[in-house]
């Protein structure tokens, strides 16, 4: 005789349930099938159902139908409060019915359409957080028996695990629906708008790049999107489902710039209560953007060269070697080559970061792209402020064009917002842009 579990369930029911969890965890349909199926033969029962609440019809509708009529019985939806399905539903309370003929809340329409005589029945809720999403009923036993107390609390056993099920899977979809709409987010915000050929040749270079391991240096002035550009790299690259994480090396001195890139060991320096876990760790397996490169200190600069060289790095603190693997992308506004030459960067460093380089130009270059920009963060500020569209008159565009733009698409977006919450809400004029004159001396890389 089989052996049984605290909730009187034989252990071979749980087997198979956990065997077939193992193999497809996702596939509710089929799982709860299952469930349902082994139920039935393990309780000698002639047929089964489950039934899922419609929270806004209120209707239950047929998730699993077994026995000879199932295909018949999925069919029909009922309400709640209506039958005996309804009645367990709308009280939350199980019910055996040794003669559903004698009940006065016995719906006889399924059985009439289907011809399937039930002479008895026990039905039980399914609950989540003591809220009820179902039922599980099942019906006649095959030696005419009526059902017990005994199988009561083995259907609300196999209708927990039914509840357990669902709700996993609901969970689940609810989880993916928030990712998919979050990357949706991500994509628009961080999105790399253009059409002229210089900023296309970078995407196009971006994207051949993107499934290497390449350690890549993006160089560009300020505010031309170079954080946009690395986060397109690990997002079209193997590397996206795991963590894209951003050091801007300029904002950190020396000693805290290292703890943020390595971290440290719990009572390695006044205040260090606890370990710390570094930027290169929460990236393993990802990628680790380093923005502002060429604004590390000499000092910081050997520490990361090192780890470059050797894979591995140690903790403020620790003894034990780290190894991780991580996708290294650099950026900076510098030229490096002037840096290298004042003895501010290191020649070593330089080569090994500049595996493949990409050069964003600056939106100066590219004024057949403003125009786009222009719309892409109307639209995009429109949507965020809630407030109403504003078109862009002729004069504005022309003077948007002919400015050489210094701060580059950091400074457009910045002129747009403003020109959106400011300025007129039917058209935007050029009094509306918080630029200057156009004839702004060209700056090069700093």
């Amino acid at each position: 005789m089989d052996a049984k579990n605290t909730h009187g369930l034989p252990i071979s029911y749980f087997r198979e349930i956990s065997a077939w969890l193992q193999s497809s965890i996702l596939k509710q349909d089929e799982l709860l099938e299952l469930i349902i199926n082994s139920a039935t033969r393990m309780m000698a029962a002639k047929a089964s159902s489950l039934l899922l609440l419609d929270e806004k019809s209120k209707k239950l509708f047929f998730k699993v139908a077994t026995g000879e009529k199932g295909s018949e019985v999925r069919q029909f939806q009922i309400g709640m409060g209506e039958g005996i399905v309804g009645y367990v539903a709308q009280t939350g309370e199980p019910l055996i019915i040794p003669d559903v003929s004698l009940d006065p809340r016995w719906d006889k329409r399924i059985s009439e359409h289907t011809g399937f005589k039930t002479r008895s029945i026990a039905c039980v809720p399914m609950k989540v957080d003591d809220r009820v999403i179902g039922v599980v009923e099942l019906i006649d036993k095959e030696d005419g028996t009526s059902f017990t107390q005994e199988d009561i609390k083995m259907l609300l056993s196999i209708a927990d695990l039914a509840s357990r099920a669902i709700h996993n899977a609901r969970e689940m979809d609810h989880f993916k629906r928030e990712n998919r709409d979050l990357r949706e987010e991500l994509s628009s915000k961080y999105k790399i708008v253009g059409d002229s050929k210089g900023i296309k040749t970078v995407i196009f270079d971006a994207l051949k790049v993107a499934n290497s391991k390449t350690t890549t240096l993006i160089l560009g002035e300020s505010g031309t999107g170079k954080e946009l550009l690395a986060r397109l790299i690990h997002q079209a690259g193997h590397r996206k489902s795991m963590p894209l994480i951003v050091l801007n090396c300029a904002a950190l001195p020396e000693t805290l710039l290292e703890d943020e890139l390595f971290g440290h060991e719990k009572g390695s320096f006044t205040g260090a209560i606890g370990k710390k876990v570094g930027k290169f760790e929460l990236a393993d397996d990802g990628t680790l953007f380093l923005d502002e490169i060429a604004e590390m200190s000499p000092g910081m600069q050997a520490k990361l060269l090192r780890v470059l060289q050797e894979g591995v790095f140690y903790r403020i603190g620790g003894t034990e070697p780290i190894s991780v693997d991580v996708r290294i992308i650099a950026a900076t506004n510098r030229d490096l080559a002037k840096e290298i030459a004042r003895e501010k960067f290191r020649e070593d460093l330089f080569y090994r970061l500049n595996v493949v380089q990409l050069q964003i130009p600056p939106l100066r270059d590219r004024r057949d792209d403003i125009p786009l920009l222009a719309n892409y963060f109307l639209d995009m500020f429109r949507v965020e402020t809630g407030l109403p569209n504003p078109g862009m008159s002729k004069e504005a565009m022309d003077k948007m064009i002919k400015y050489n733009w210094p701060g580059n698409i950091r400074e457009l977006r910045n002129a747009i917002e403003r020109a959106v919450v400011m300025g007129n809400r039917h058209e935007i004029m050029p009094e509306d842009l918080p630029i200057g004159s156009h004839e702004i001396e060209q700056p090069g890389l700093e």
